[in-house]
């Protein structure tokens, strides 16, 4: 299986998902056991790697951290930065 890279990531998401945890108020722990609460696998390190941009995002993982978060999924991907309030 080849990995792929955009730009030296593995994700477009990390950045905003790091930006939208710390304006919760959520550890990268609290986060993860929230995605556990919703069924997703995740531990820490992963939350880690996925905002360093070296672990991909699965969609169903963007899903759950969009209700997180509550914030459309769009903007995770988005490069625009048109949700100001985060």
């Amino acid at each position: 299986m080849k990995i792929y890279d955009f730009n030296g990531r593995k994700n477009l998401c990390g950045k905003k998902i790091r930006r939208a945890r710390v304006a919760k108020k959520l550890t990268q722990d609290e986060l993860a056991a929230r995605l556990q609460c919703y069924g997703v696998t995740i531990e820490r390190d992963s939350i880690s790697r996925i905002e360093s941009g070296t672990r991909f995002v699965a969609d169903y993982e963007l899903k759950i951290m969009s209700e997180i978060f509550e914030i459309p999924v769009e903007w995770f991907i988005d490069s625009r930065d048109h949700f100001d309030h985060i």
